[in-house]
């Protein structure tokens, strides 16, 4: 049911990604090499997928938050630099709005013989909220995204994206009725193209 388990907002939610079917996005992503490995650019990812899908500038900021898994004090103890990323972020919308997302949990699979395919997962939640008087409360939300990339060259990737959205039990009053279960799945065809730096 959409948060607080309004079906109605369910229902707005649903007809919006139906008129998302077969409509192309053009974004740019980036990752960077750290110690540790590579890692998403979750500064410019974040930004550049809000804009992208709705189709103008609504992002306003990006910033990272230091939380008692990922912060940069234990990044810096590791090993790692000042410009590392970490895995919670901050977005301040052009409106009145701001949203954290955390990562909750993540996981990869590949097969050690084929260099040239890899899956993973990252478990989400997102906490929305107005900041302006408006006394509604925050929304969260709880999603999965499931990758597989295949190597086709040096310049290119092709992949899925599977997004599973969770009813969460802070904010959706059917949550326990949804019985842990994905309540809805978006999923995306995607072509990666190296670009120059």
């Amino acid at each position: 049911g959409g948060p607080g388990g309004s079906e109605e907002i369910a229902a707005k939610s649903m007809e919006e990604q139906r008129r998302q079917i077969d409509v192309p996005v053009n974004l740019r992503l980036r990752w960077v090499d750290t110690n540790f490995g590579v890692a998403e650019d979750r500064l410019f990812n974040t930004k550049s997928r809000l804009d992208s899908f709705a189709g103008r500038s609504v992002v306003a900021s990006v910033e990272y938050a230091n939380v008692g898994g990922s912060n940069r004090a234990s990044v810096l103890a590791l090993g790692g630099t000042e410009e590392d990323p970490l895995q919670t972020t901050v977005t301040r919308f052009k409106g009145p709005a701001a949203q954290k997302v955390f990562v909750v949990a993540h996981g990869e699979e590949y097969d050690p013989d084929s260099k040239d395919k890899w899956a993973g997962h990252e478990v989400l939640r997102s906490i929305f909220a107005l900041t302006n008087q408006n006394t509604a409360p925050p929304v969260t939300t709880d999603t999965e995204s499931i990758w597989y990339f295949e190597r086709i060259d040096d310049s290119n990737i092709r992949a899925r994206l599977r997004i599973a959205s969770y009813l969460n039990a802070q904010s959706d009053t059917l949550y326990f009725e949804a019985k842990n279960r994905a309540v809805s799945f978006a999923d995306y065809d995607l072509v990666l193209k190296k670009v120059p730096a």
